[in-house]
């Protein structure tokens, strides 16, 4: 494909520069609301990103039990071997998703290969990672689009549904894991998390089911535009033809395995330690990890900053007895392998990748 563009501010020819008027109006209105740069420039950005860390900074040192002088030490007394691991099973997570969202695409009649979708999830992680608001899920149907000729929000959809079944994977899975955790008898602070999944798992169940059988019905009779019933049609079709019945295993097996990375990840830090007073053990990271993942859904912060740091010291300290200084160790270390190398990694990503210059994506065979 010949067409190529500097990123989403800059205008050029894409593959899908044959699209028609409304859909060149659909791109260029998600350029305009996705321009990283522009993003980042903002100062709500910048508000959303100092104002957490700079009050979990303070928290901490209100707090008579944390000895932030110790954590230089501990951090660098950790073994290298285990961090490294935690880091590759962490990064094996991202083909995986790319496998799925792959098989998602192809099943709405879209060409989109697993390296491809690899790359693309990896800059969209890059954008969450840098701005508040989930917008790294909006670029990732962006870069999409301007890389194939696929409706915005058909691809969107898709990218709806992964969500969906990422927050039902954690909150079974986290469920599973307190269950086991804590099988001797659940604190208080453990029945409240137990009550929210329940509830969360109920109101997306039903949301899911009002959105299927009553979405299109509803928008038709208030006074929406034509095309905004088009755009929600591309939208459902993204959603549910995406998910076939058949293909529910192979999705669930898939997403288990992704969120499985996240909670080994957990678990391998902590046993960098080697803290001989800290027993978390494989079902507590599992817990402690998703139980943190669900707080990255919080869109006031990039990433989550400032309250999955909070969630997360307060899980270790309140539910499994960790020491404060001990807890605050193992968080930081776990976010700068799940945020900071993000950052880092992402950005080269970003600065070489061709998909922000809409160079297009490898054609997959057998699709058309």
């Amino acid at each position: 494909m010949s067409g190529t563009t500097d990123g989403p501010g800059v205008d050029h020819e894409t593959p899908a520069a044959s699209a028609t008027t409304g859909g060149d109006q659909e791109e260029r209105r998600a350029r305009d609301e996705l321009s990283l740069g522009r993003r980042l420039r903002q100062p709500r950005t910048i508000v959303s990103i100092v104002v957490p860390i700079a009050l979990l900074v303070l928290f901490a040192r209100s707090l008579p039990g944390f000895k932030l002088e110790e954590l230089p030490g501990k951090i660098l007394a950790t073994n290298p071997l285990y961090l490294l691991a935690a880091f590759a099973v962490y990064y094996l997570g991202f083909p995986l998703r790319g496998l799925r969202w792959s098989m998602l695409m192809r099943r709405t009649g879209a060409s989109l290969g697993v390296r491809d979708a690899t790359e693309i999830i990896f800059i969209s992680w890059l954008v969450n990672c840098l701005v508040p608001a989930k917008l790294g899920d909006l670029y990732r149907a962006y870069l999409l689009k301007i890389n194939t000729p696929v409706s915005l929000s058909r691809t969107f959809g898709t990218v709806f549904i992964e969500r969906v079944l990422d927050l039902f994977a954690i909150a079974v899975l986290g469920l599973a894991a307190g269950y086991v955790s804590f099988r001797t008898g659940l604190p208080p602070e453990v029945q409240a998390v137990f009550a929210v999944g329940i509830a969360f798992v109920a109101v997306l169940a039903l949301g899911l089911l009002t959105l299927r059988n009553f979405g299109r019905r509803l928008l038709t009779r208030l006074p929406f535009p034509h095309r905004v019933v088009e755009l929600y049609d591309r939208f459902e079709e993204g959603v549910f033809g995406a998910v076939p019945l058949r293909s529910l295993p192979r999705l669930g097996v898939l997403t288990g395995l992704i969120w499985a990375t996240e909670a080994v990840r957990l678990y391998l830090v902590v046993a960098a330690f080697g803290f001989v007073d800290v027993r978390l053990g494989i079902s507590g990271a599992f817990f402690v990890a998703l139980s943190g993942s669900l707080l990255t859904a919080v869109p006031l912060t990039p990433a989550g900053i400032g309250i999955v740091e909070t969630g997360v010291v307060g899980l270790l300290t309140l539910v499994y007895g960790v020491g404060q200084t001990e807890a605050l160790a193992i968080t930081l270390v776990d976010r700068a392998i799940s945020v900071l190398s993000i950052i880092v990694l992402g950005s080269i990503v970003y600065a070489i990748s061709p998909k922000r210059r809409g160079a297009g994506v490898a054609r997959v065979r057998g699709t058309e």
